[in-house]
């Protein structure tokens, strides 16, 4: 995956899911997509297509109250939701380790407060409502 950003617009959760699945086929075990937006912009809809694409066939919705899932896929799938979080300095310093692992790929919903901490981003989604059911889904990738 080259250094690149592309944007397209969406007029329904399929293409949402579809997007996440185009992003899930350039990634490899140990990557981390950043993925941001507001609330109802669509970020567990497009982790949800990917993750399909990495072969989970179960229910995905957002692990805001639990800070992450994983699912198994033909390759572990982790999908992290920081919102709750003001900062990590007042969390467990492992917070993220059983997530973030060189075997799975993971999706990081707002990930501001623990940025500094993860490596390996490949690419980071911005999610915006662009009225009604359309959504502009900006996807900037990073070589490596």
């Amino acid at each position: 995956m080259s250094g690149s950003s592309a944007t397209r617009t969406t007029t329904a959760a399929a293409e949402t899911e579809a997007a996440g699945a185009a992003l899930a086929a350039q990634l490899r075990p140990g990557d981390v997509v950043l993925i941001e937006g507001e609330m109802g912009a669509g970020k567990t809809t497009f982790v949800r297509g990917a993750a399909r694409a990495l072969g989970f066939d179960g229910p995905v919705t957002s692990p805001t109250f639990t800070i992450g899932r994983r699912y198994e896929g033909r390759v572990p799938i982790a999908h992290l939701d920081l919102h709750r979080l003001a900062g990590l300095a007042d969390e467990d310093p492992a917070l993220l380790d059983d997530y973030l692992t060189p075997d799975a790929i993971a999706f990081v919903e707002w990930p501001a407060v623990a940025e500094p901490e993860i490596g390996r981003v490949r690419a980071r989604v911005r999610l915006e409502h662009a009225g009604g059911d359309r959504r502009t889904v900006t996807v900037a990738s990073s070589s490596g």
